[in-house]
């Protein structure tokens, strides 16, 4: 089953909205330029209400490790997802599960990926991440066969469907697209972006055509 990722939560409604519709994961922003900062309290808040087996994230670029590190203890979070230049020296330093993100823009994509151990687990989105809009879709498709990834990028309900089709992520990510501003999730979006990722998991299950 494809797993899915809300990501650049800022309110604990909107985290405990996801989990009720079906989201295995949450993601917080720690990185200092983003629009939809969280901060350490809101990730311990959320991690409270959320019922067992949900996965918390933290979102980081290009920081210390020291600072990644305090901030994934004292928000009780699971993985450190990396958007920054951060290669397998600086992941082995941190010495915690992580989620490495590449740019699925270029066709050098499966050559990066390559230069990181195996195991290494792998987020696809357009340029550094956040843009808004999708990355391509037929270089995140054949970086697939090589490696598990979770796709992201401008996935919205309306076009994660043909997304999971062509792509058959190992998972889902999406931010902007089940917004109503910047960092306010709007909850029905929520709903019918899950609800469309798994109708187009089940159609790959059955085999139909893309």
């Amino acid at each position: 089953m494809i797993r899915i990722k809300i990501c650049g939560l800022t309110r604990v409604e909107d985290a405990l909205a996801a989990a009720e519709a079906g989201a295995d994961a949450m993601g917080f922003i720690f990185a200092k330029e983003s629009k939809r900062r969280a901060s350490v309290d809101l990730a311990l808040e959320v991690g409270g209400k959320l019922p067992p087996f949900i996965t918390l994230v933290g979102v980081f670029k290009d920081q210390p490790l020291e600072e990644v590190r305090r901030i994934m203890s004292e928000g009780c979070l699971h993985v450190a997802q990396l958007h920054g230049k951060e290669d397998q020296d600086y992941i082995d330093k941190l010495g915690l599960p992580t989620l490495k993100a590449l740019n699925a823009d270029s066709s050098e994509v499966c050559a990066r990926m390559r230069g990181y151990r195996e195991g290494t687990h792998f987020l696809l989105d357009a340029g550094g991440g956040g843009a808004g809009r999708p990355c391509d879709w037929s270089l995140a498709a054949k970086a697939q066969l090589d490696r598990e990834i979770i796709l992201a990028g401008g996935l919205t309900p309306e076009n994660v469907g043909d997304a999971v089709r062509l792509v058959a992520p190992w998972g889902v990510d999406t931010a902007g697209g089940v917004e109503s501003s910047n960092g306010i999730k709007d909850h029905e979006l929520i709903r019918k972006f899950i609800g469309a990722v798994r109708e187009a998991d089940a159609a790959l299950e059955r085999g139909d055509k893309v």
